[in-house]
């Protein structure tokens, strides 16, 4: 009787029908809140797994914490340096040794500044890694040379 049904549309053949085609529209179209879900899935996953290499590496944690420092500390100091010379500047007749010296200075920071924000986001914005890595990256050159920036 089924068949004689489904040939003839019987009430159940049409309904089966129409379910069939909605779940197969519904596996098509990938909504926002699908979307959002496999978003925090993946932000979930990305956390974990920075968690899980700290507490694998965690023996390091003193040699990662001096290289820090050390970096961070010279670049800060370029950048006192500087903006020192730039103030000594106006009060000395050799001006201009002292201005060459501050850009000296100056630029030298600026080429640290890539390394150094990646410092910082390691240490203060772990779980926001992924971005800010690909940001870094995007100023590098296409020699691995990191641009000012």
């Amino acid at each position: 009787m089924s068949f004689i049904g489904k040939i003839l549309g019987s009430d159940a053949a049409i309904s089966k029908t129409i379910d069939t085609v909605s779940n197969g529209l519904d596996k098509l179209i990938y909504t926002d809140e699908e979307k959002a879900d496999a978003a925090a899935s993946d932000r979930s996953e990305a956390r974990k797994m920075v968690i899980g290499w700290m507490q694998t590496t965690q023996g390091q944690n003193l040699a990662r914490r001096v290289l820090a420092l050390a970096i961070t500390a010279t670049w800060l100091l370029q950048y006192i340096l500087a903006q020192t010379a730039s103030i000594i500047s106006i009060w000395t007749s050799e001006s201009e040794r002292w201005l060459s010296m501050a850009a000296m200075m100056q630029n030298g920071a600026e080429s640290m500044n890539t390394a150094v924000m990646l410092i910082l986001a390691f240490y203060f914005a772990a779980p926001h890694m992924g971005d800010i890595v690909s940001s870094l990256l995007s100023k590098m050159g296409k020699d691995g040379v990191i641009t000012k920036g």
